[in-house]
């Protein structure tokens, strides 16, 4: 029985060593050593590398323009409100100045009529 399990196991080594160095192995090993790696062939977009790179990159881009947009927008609407809520408040009982007083600094209340001289009451 021993001389039975021992002739398998030359026979598997011989297998083994045969598959390992046999005609054809040097084909197998060196395939990777001997020709330079070639680039395997494109059949869709999808397959390119370098064109999902361009992809993400683009995307990547956008996004930063899109948050930098945003970014600018709400420093353009903190300052307007800044602007806003630093401007003083008028007086209660006294209206804000109309675009008709701020165009001609140099009138007064009584120029404009408001006095009721120019204006008799009907």
């Amino acid at each position: 029985m021993g001389r039975l399990i021992l002739l398998a196991l030359i026979i598997l080594a011989v297998v083994l060593l045969w598959k390992a160095f046999g005609p054809g192995s040097g084909d197998r090993a060196g395939a990777g050593l001997n020709r330079p790696a070639e680039r395997p062939e494109i059949k869709g977009p999808d397959d390119d590398e370098e064109f999902l790179w361009t992809l993400e990159k683009n995307r990547f881009k956008e996004r930063r323009a899109r948050e930098e947009a945003e970014r600018q927008e709400n420093e353009r609407m903190r300052r307007a409100h800044e602007r806003y809520d630093a401007a003083p408040a008028p007086e209660p009982g006294k209206e804000s100045p109309s675009a008709d007083d701020e165009a001609d600094p140099g009138t007064n209340a009584e120029d404009k009529g408001e006095a009721g001289e120019d204006h008799p009451e009907r």
